[in-house]
């Protein structure tokens, strides 16, 4: 059976653009390159290899900065530690000369080296202190640079590498640093195409269900980081050939905003976006010659524009079908007959998830309290209780978010470890969250698809190159991902950015997002929460058939009718302790239960 065969009637949206509408643009900017060579202009030449250059850094930094989410401001460090190592290797100041691509592949190694060193701390650092590091590292080479004058010249400078013919012309040269770029894009667009990119995109805005959906933030930010430093690195080599004579005032704090703002007014998660903003940044202070000695203000000017005005970029004022209006009246209706094709051949049965004497406090107060919980599969267990009882501290406890002061967590027998979430997806163990967490950027069938990141077994590099284990991957997670749309009722707004949705929308995608995991157990946290009672009626049914495939169920919610409806099982926390447990039935007739919470 088929995605086609379970989804549900699709909704009339505009269709997604194929793959030759979006590489459309990327071919008109190509053909315009290769027709300037007719102009004759060698200054133009000048001024479009220094733009292919740019892009070249720029387009590894984008996946760090409009992917990742990542102040990485300084990235003009890795460009002179480029510049430098071609040219020094070039000249044989240190060891006997190198041919000059030689030279510019080993200012591509140092570069991913140090990538890798500026990056590492944005394992642990945010937002400005990050961005305050890679600042500081760029004064320090620098100060390097000037000091080290046996080496690199010192305020003298010197000689870039010189290319051989017929790249030793300004238009040789130029279509040689064209096809360096035209390969770039091709290399980042394939890695933000790929799993790796909406891992990416979903540790910037939803770090928490990047988590829970297995996504390992350092070794995914360390191989960006790899990337993004050899592009810059080679940049600095094509750089120091194109300067012909390298000094270390030619990399001043005005091109790393440069190269930073480009990102920035291109656009998040995409590559068009800011390839277009570094062509534009290029062109800029050639165009306003007169205002060079302003070019800091300019750029800090045009970026105040773009952030009050196109919040989204470049790429947004490109994204037309993101302003078509969508269909009033929308309903969402799931097909649980779906999830037999989806789910009826996951992983092998576990034994349950048992909690046993957990304890939980955040200070003087215990959160939980010696809690006993049984998970088995192929169960709906309802959790219940006030406000602050303690539930969904529960949930983060079995998802590895907290880690219990005393007591066990077991799978199967087995320890689960405490305080690693990331490690709970190659359990089978997915979940939701009270509010949902969504890629509000990315379409919805790309914030599915992200549920199964870590089921992916092709690598960084396969993704880079596009090779057949990568592509066939990718076809897979997608025919899965719409499957998991049809069962959750949303396949007909699979090409439809996610923040564009309504909420009990929202509230079914992410369940959808869980499922792609085909997961041996599922949590649930108030996924009932501001839906309609069909909407409510509808979910109900889709959490059974889900427990009817095997999977175990954990459903903290609210609404205490779903609960008494659909569970077989149900524990009732006060003040983090066990209050009751027992069958619908049985808890519906608990006097201190209709005392302390249900009411009467």
């Amino acid at each position: 059976m088929g995605v086609t065969d379970t989804a549900a009637p699709a909704l009339k949206l505009p269709a997604a653009p194929s793959a030759l509408a979006r590489l459309l643009p990327f071919l008109g900017l190509l053909a315009g390159a290769l027709l300037l060579p007719f102009s004759g202009n060698d200054y133009w030449a000048l001024i479009a290899t220094r733009a292919c250059i740019y892009w070249v850094l720029v387009s590894g930094l984008n996946l760090i900065v409009g992917y990742a989410g990542q102040l990485a401001i300084g990235y003009v460090a890795i460009l002179a530690l480029g510049a430098y190592t071609a040219s020094v290797l070039a000249a044989g100041n240190v060891l006997p000369a190198l041919p000059s691509f030689a030279a510019l592949g080993c200012a591509g190694l140092v570069g991913a080296v140090f990538g890798v060193v500026v990056g590492l701390p944005a394992l642990r650092l945010r937002t400005f202190y990050f961005a305050m590091t890679t600042l500081g590292f760029a004064t320090i080479v620098t100060q390097i640079a000037l000091a080290w004058q046996d080496v690199t010249g010192g305020g003298i400078g010197i000689p870039g590498p010189e290319m051989p013919a017929p790249l030793d012309t300004p238009w040789g040269y130029y279509l040689f640093c064209l096809g360096a770029a035209a390969l770039c894009t091709w290399l980042t667009a394939n890695i933000a195409g790929s799993r790796f990119g909406r891992a990416l995109v979903a540790v910037r805005d939803a770090e928490v269900a990047a988590e829970a959906c297995g996504v390992a933030k350092p070794r995914l930010l360390v191989q960006v980081f790899l990337l993004a430093g050899a592009l810059a690195g080679i940049a600095g080599g094509l750089f120091a050939t194109l300067q012909s004579y390298i000094t270390p005032d030619a990399f001043t704090f005005d091109l790393s905003l440069l190269f930073f703002i480009a990102v920035l007014i291109g656009g998040r998660g995409s590559i068009l976006g800011p390839l277009l903003g570094t062509i534009l940044l290029t062109l800029l202070p050639e165009v306003a010659a007169p205002l060079a000695a302003w070019s800091t203000f300019l750029y800090a000017a045009l970026l105040l524009v773009i952030v009050l005005a196109i919040p989204g970029g470049i790429a947004a004022l490109l994204d037309f079908r993101s302003r078509r209006a969508l269909p009033e009246g929308r309903a969402v209706q799931p097909r649980p007959e779906a999830l037999a094709t989806l789910l009826g051949h996951h992983r092998e049965a576990r034994g349950a998830i048992e909690l046993r004497g957990v304890v939980l406090a955040f200070g003087a107060v215990r959160a939980i309290d010696g809690l006993d919980l049984d998970l088995r599969p192929g169960e709906v267990h309802g959790l219940i209780g006030p406000n602050g009882s303690g539930k969904t501290t529960t949930l983060n406890v079995i998802s590895g978010y907290y880690r219990p002061q005393q007591g066990s967590l077991t799978l199967a027998g087995a320890p689960l470890p405490a305080g690693r979430p990331a490690l709970r997806a190659p359990q089978g163990i997915a979940r939701t969250f009270q509010t949902p967490r969504l890629v509000g950027e990315a379409t919805v069938l790309q914030n599915v698809m992200v549920g199964a990141t870590v089921e992916g077994r092709s690598t960084f590099l396969e993704a880079l190159f596009q090779l057949p284990r990568q592509r066939r991957e990718e076809r897979e997670m997608e025919a899965r991902a719409r499957l998991a749309l049809a069962a959750a009722g949303l396949a007909g707004l699979a090409d439809v950015r996610a923040d564009r949705l309504q909420h009990s929308e929202l509230r079914f995608m992410e369940i959808a997002r869980a499922l792609m995991l085909r997961p041996a157990f599922l949590m649930l946290d108030e996924p009932a929460a501001g839906l309609a009672t069909e909407e409510i009626k509808r979910l109900g049914a889709l959490i059974r058939a889900i427990a009817a495939q095997g999977t175990g169920v954990l459903l903290v919610e609210h609404h205490a009718d779903l609960i008494f409806d659909i569970c077989d099982r149900v524990t009732v926390l006060n003040l983090g302790r066990e209050l009751a447990a027992g069958t619908p039935a049985e808890i519906r007739t608990h006097k201190e239960v209709v005392s302390a919470y249900l009411g009467g």
